[in-house]
């Protein structure tokens, strides 16, 4: 069977707007990536050319192409303010799985905005593709974010030992699993 294209969704929250990332958001996306604060904690060292941004809006078409996920860019919906993406990747349509991830600016930490545009990314996976597992995984010194995957009812599963070396640096990440028996839907925005 062949692949399907999976539409990237709109979608509102109280405070967010999700929307497909456009080739605009380039300068916005190295900001984010190039950022080694915002990226301290990240399985890749931070962006030093802005040739990325559109490699990575190009990979961001190609996952909605192949059907195998949707990346969204989130917006702040009072002013328009880029905050970051959020997304699924590696959509499994036999297995019903898919991996959730998120890149938030410094900006935003700390206000509730990735609980609040997951749970919605979430709640549209779940309604439209009929998933049963969502995986995450976060570098364990990451406690910020686990905290936004415990609050969305994901559930720590384990530890990849010594699974990512950036920049010389080894480090271990933690596996998170929501399963659509546990799914909180008020969770989130």
């Amino acid at each position: 069977m062949a692949p399907m294209t999976l539409p990237t969704p709109t979608l509102h929250t109280g405070r967010l707007r999700l929307r497909p990332l456009v080739a605009d958001d380039a300068d916005d996306l190295f900001a984010l990536h190039s950022s080694r604060t915002v990226q301290r904690y990240w399985d890749a060292p931070p962006w030093e050319e802005r040739a990325r941004a559109d490699q990575f809006l190009a990979r961001c078409r190609q996952v909605a192409e192949d059907g195998t996920g949707a990346r969204v860019a989130v917006d702040r919906a009072d002013d328009g303010v880029f905050l970051g993406w959020c997304g699924l990747t590696r959509w499994n349509a036999d297995y019903r799985s898919a991996a959730l991830g998120y890149c938030f600016s410094e900006a935003a930490w700390g206000h509730g905005y990735a609980t609040e545009a997951a749970g919605a990314v979430l709640r549209w996976a779940f309604d439209t593709l009929d998933l049963n597992r969502v995986q995450a995984e976060t570098d364990t010194r990451n406690v910020a974010s686990a905290r936004v995957l415990e609050k969305l009812g994901f559930v720590h599963e384990g530890t990849q030992r010594e699974d990512c070396v950036v920049e010389g640096v080894v480090s271990d990440s933690w596996v998170f699993g929501l399963l659509r028996r546990d799914w909180l839907p008020s969770a989130g925005g």
